[in-house]
């Protein structure tokens, strides 16, 4: 299968690229897609769209970048898909695209309120994509992955094994919550899937099948290095004090951070596994523990406090 994907050199990029050996693949590059033409994408029979503006933290970003990137470049990649031979359209969105907080458990059916300017970008790709009349024949798959996990991802799971490592408590214990996961090769998994099986086009949420606590997943980060968790309960309300004045002086540890690895946030994955009648291939503690003891052999970033 012949297929051209952007966003090859970011983390899902260069994993996915492993995970389809045997595609003919063409890489399309962000100069590319601000020129691009239907003829172009001619002799491919899908279009993955990996390329994004990911969500800051830090609060650095330009809001106006998320829209010029995360929507304009998809709504142009997708015009061309439209007017192309390709057949298949694989977009990679967010859960943030529907929720930035989850009181239950986060379904297609939800009604969307994204409250950033990263979760708004994504959304309106999606309904853009949603929006135009679809030729017979051709198909999209808009993806809404939660906190994707993998060998040589240097996110929040790092940090934690950072704690770990230097055998510092972990001092957020005492916030009690469920989060749901994804890992890398679930997600490729599906990728995969899609392309090769015919699936009805559509929003599929996409996460690992147990959601865990955080407290949970320090477990395991020690475990994978052979060590014992250590966990501490310092009030909430202190840690949450804490992160405001993160805020201001824009420290690694603020509210939008707390709250990242605290809160619940618990994704069904049903949707998308009922359409492609399949089960993933490895469980949520099985892709957490690969990751974790992926770190090893990665630089580790600087503990946020101590």
């Amino acid at each position: 299968m012949k297929i051209a994907i952007t966003g090859c050199s970011g983390f899902v990029g260069e994993n996915l690229l492993k995970y389809l050996k045997g595609f003919a693949v063409t890489e399309l590059n962000r100069q590319q897609l601000n020129n691009l033409t239907a003829e172009q994408l001619n002799y491919n029979e899908a279009i993955i769209h990996l390329a994004g503006k990911a969500h800051d933290l830090k609060k650095t970003s330009n809001p106006d970048e998320y829209y010029q990137v995360n929507y304009e470049l998809t709504k142009k990649l997708y015009d061309a898909f439209l007017k192309s031979d390709a057949k298949r359209f694989v977009f990679i969105s967010s859960v943030k695209a529907a929720a930035d907080s989850v009181e239950n458990i986060l379904t297609e059916e939800h009604q969307p309120n994204p409250q950033t300017d990263y979760g708004k970008s994504k959304l309106m790709a999606e309904q853009y994509i949603q929006a135009q009349d679809l030729p017979k024949g051709k198909s999209y798959y808009i993806l809404r992955p939660c906190m994707i996990h993998g060998p040589g991802n240097k996110g929040n799971l790092n940090l934690l094994y950072k704690f770990v490592q230097k055998g510092i408590p972990y001092p957020l214990a005492a916030f009690e919550n469920k989060r749901s996961f994804l890992s890398i090769e679930n997600l490729c998994f599906v990728i995969k899937n899609l392309l090769e099986n015919e699936v009805a086009s559509g929003v599929y949420n996409v996460a690992d099948d147990e959601a865990l606590s955080t407290n949970k997943v320090v477990e395991i980060l020690a475990q994978s290095s052979n060590k014992k968790a250590k966990l501490c309960k310092i009030p909430s309300g202190l840690i949450k004090g804490i992160a405001k004045i993160g805020d201001v002086f824009k420290l690694p540890l603020n509210s939008e951070r707390l709250q990242k690895l605290t809160q619940s946030y618990v994704v069904s994955n049903e949707k998308v596994k009922s359409a492609l009648a399949v089960s993933f291939p490895i469980s949520t503690i099985e892709g957490l523990t690969i990751t974790a003891k992926s770190f090893k052999s990665i630089p580790q970033p600087q503990v946020p406090f101590k």
